[in-house]
């Protein structure tokens, strides 16, 4: 499991379609669909109809991966903070029940509102 309560920000650029299907898609249980990728130098978030999938790469190869799922029906509360004039970082936390926050950092074209849709059509 990702250490979310250890400072652990990612910061994600939008990828264009699904550029991890083949590690992510196996994962997928019925009826879950792809929505949205964004993605650090190794690490990646997969936005799904049903959840949020967190997967660091490890080690010098990049062979292991931990992949975590955040479902959307556990998320208690979220904030975004959209990117300014001086800071073209845009933001992304989440407070899960059992796990506590988690914190997702954008940067470049990334579109915060739409990520603020996506959840909170699962949540409200």
């Amino acid at each position: 499991m990702i250490d979310f309560q250890n400072g652990s920000i990612f910061k994600m650029k939008k990828n264009k379609g699904f550029s991890n299907e083949k590690l992510v898609a196996p994962l997928f249980v019925d009826g879950e669909v792809f929505v949205g990728e964004y993605q650090a130098i190794r690490d990646f978030i997969v936005f799904t109809n049903k959840r949020i999938i967190a997967v660091n790469v490890q080690g010098l190869t990049g062979k292991k991966k931990d992949f975590s799922t955040l479902p959307y029906s556990k998320i208690q509360a979220f904030s975004i903070e959209t990117s300014g004039v001086l800071d073209m970082d845009s933001e992304l936390e989440l407070w899960f029940s059992g796990l506590g926050k988690v914190k997702f950092e954008f940067i470049g074209e990334s579109d915060i509102i739409e990520i603020e849709r996506i959840i909170a059509s699962k949540i409200l």
